[in-house]
């Protein structure tokens, strides 16, 4: 569990307390009433960050900003995207006629008054929930970029970052949703091989420094290394590692471990092949018993799955497909053993064999908390693209995809247990349209790639959102291809819960706190 969670229980047990002690029975009262079940209320502030987007000439980077519509949530509010650091490369995204443009534009200046605290103007301002806006960047000089939302624009606030790279090392479509700040993360699927340019991208949105470690696990344990240890990101800064400059040794499976120790930050590696571009490996789900791999592609021509145990104790799963049909066991691959402290890769290669696809990893035996996650290869020869897909949680009550196209995006949806119905509505786009929605059941042990609705009207890209209706619970990712249909550019992003309501306990009355112990 992340330290965040333990925070945020701790904070939920100190607010019961608070309330306990302020609501002192009336004369008469019994006291005796019965709690009522925790109230789910809409957060009022969201922190994202954003990783440099490429280091090369030719990147094209697009930044899409949206906040779905949560009922109870408060009516007004402001968000806005800054550089890091010294608010350097701050005109990115044109920060004015461009970023934030949109049918809103009284909304859109919320964010002009949030500066990056030394005089740099916002990347992005978005606008009202409800509506996407958009901003852009070119080239190597774009900056890591830290944001904030209030209000009515914090619930389920999400970012997407995508990049297109026409030639070089890491070329094709790299996509990421921009990540809230934390304190543990795990990325099963780095590799220090020869081919291989991966960095560790790290994004610190306080005013004062955070120190982290970062550790490698090859296939043989932990890669020594002290380069990793104790380093330093400045406030409001990033920070952009080589991985093989932590260690000498070439590794084709890693899994990277950045553990901070004081402070909190964003955290995602750069994954860059010569030969299959590359993508974004953002931070798996922490580490369970049973995992889901949701969304790989139908027409994946290759498929490696990457394990990793952070315990003492090896593990053993059973390897299941979710397929449009029901869950299959791959031939071969009916089970996988994970040695503790080692990373294991194991190819599955043309797995959902033109289906829709899921990976649903459960214990033979005794449960042990791994972590997993898929490199995905699509096209073949020179026109190979790769990405990355590691274990998602689940969408809870609502899942954002911030940025889809009218054509190029694919929206996968998985009930790996029970049957579930789920709710998926197409926002306005960044230039005009009106809101869609359909309803679709998803049957137990199933992967669907389900008829996404396209907003009528539609100008420019739009924002899904899918909630779960009712049923078990499900599991979506939704994969972007590029726009040249010759080329096999994509990116994959899961869509686990967007955080936009949080867990708020309805207090007993209880008077012993007034009460003093006896001496």
């Amino acid at each position: 569990m992340k330290r965040t969670t333990l925070s945020l229980f701790a904070g939920a047990a100190a607010l019961a307390a608070v309330t306990g002690f302020a609501a002192v029975s009336a004369p008469g009262d019994t006291g005796a009433e019965t709690a009522e079940p925790a109230a789910r209320l809409p957060v009022e502030r969201t922190s994202l960050l954003c990783p440099a987007p490429s280091a090369s000439d030719l990147a094209e980077t697009t930044y899409t900003s949206f906040t779905p519509v949560t009922e109870g949530a408060e009516k007004k509010g402001s968000a806005t995207l800054t550089a890091a650091a010294d608010g350097a490369g701050a005109e990115a995204g044109k920060g004015g006629e461009d970023a934030g443009s949109g049918k809103d534009g009284e909304d859109a200046k919320d964010g002009e008054e949030s500066k990056d605290g030394k005089g740099g103007k916002p990347v992005l301002r978005p606008g009202a929930p409800g509506t996407p806006v958009t901003g852009t960047a070119s080239g190597a000089d774009a900056p890591a970029l830290t944001g904030t939302a209030e209000g009515s624009h914090a619930p389920g606030w999400t970012v997407q970052q995508t990049t297109e790279v026409a030639a070089g090392t890491g070329r094709g479509l790299l996509g990421l949703n921009c990540t809230a700040p934390d304190t543990e993360f795990w990325f099963p699927g780095a590799s220090t091989a020869s081919g291989r340019t991966d960095y560790v991208h790290l994004t610190n949105p306080d005013d004062s420094a955070a120190v982290v470690d970062i550790e490698l696990y090859g296939k043989d344990g932990v890669l020594k290394s002290t380069v990793g240890e104790g380093v330093t990101v400045p406030p409001g800064g990033g920070e952009s590692l080589l991985l093989s400059t932590l260690t000498d040794v070439e590794q084709t499976d890693v899994t990277v471990h950045v553990n901070v120790r004081s402070g909190r930050l964003g955290a995602a590696v750069q994954a860059l092949d010569d030969k299959t571009g590359g993508d974004w490996l953002t931070a798996a789900a922490d580490p369970a018993g049973e995992l889901v791999v949701p969304g790989i592609p139908a027409d994946a021509t290759a498929v490696r799955l990457m394990l990793f145990t952070p315990g003492g104790s090896d593990a053993d799963l059973k390897v299941r497909l979710a397929s449009p049909s029901g869950a299959i066991t791959p031939a071969g691959h009916e089970t996988v053993h994970v040695k503790a402290g080692m990373t294991t890769g194991v190819d599955l290669g043309e797995v959902t064999r033109g289906e829709a696809g899921s990976l649903v990893l459960t214990p033979t035996s005794g449960s042990v908390p791994v972590v997993a996650a898929v490199r995905v290869v699509r096209g073949k020869g020179g026109e190979q693209e790769s990405a990355f897909i590691p274990a998602s949680d689940p969408v809870g009550a609502r899942a954002t995809a911030a940025e889809n196209r009218a054509k190029g995006t694919t929206l996968s949806v998985t009930a790996p247990d029970r049957t579930a119905k789920v709710e998926v509505t197409a926002s306005a786009g960044t230039e005009g349209g009106t809101t869609a929605t359909k309803t679709f059941t998803i049957e137990g042990g199933t992967t669907q790639n389900v008829e996404v609705p396209v907003p009528a009207g539609l100008k420019g890209t739009y924002a899904l959102t899918v909630e779960t209706v009712s049923g078990g619970p499900v599991y979506a990712a939704r994969t972007l291809t590029g726009e040249d249909e010759d080329v096999a550019s994509f990116t994959v992003q899961p869509l686990p819960d967007d955080r936009g309501t949080v867990s708020v306990p309805k207090a007993e009355q209880n008077l012993s706190v007034l009460q003093q112990p006896p001496a």
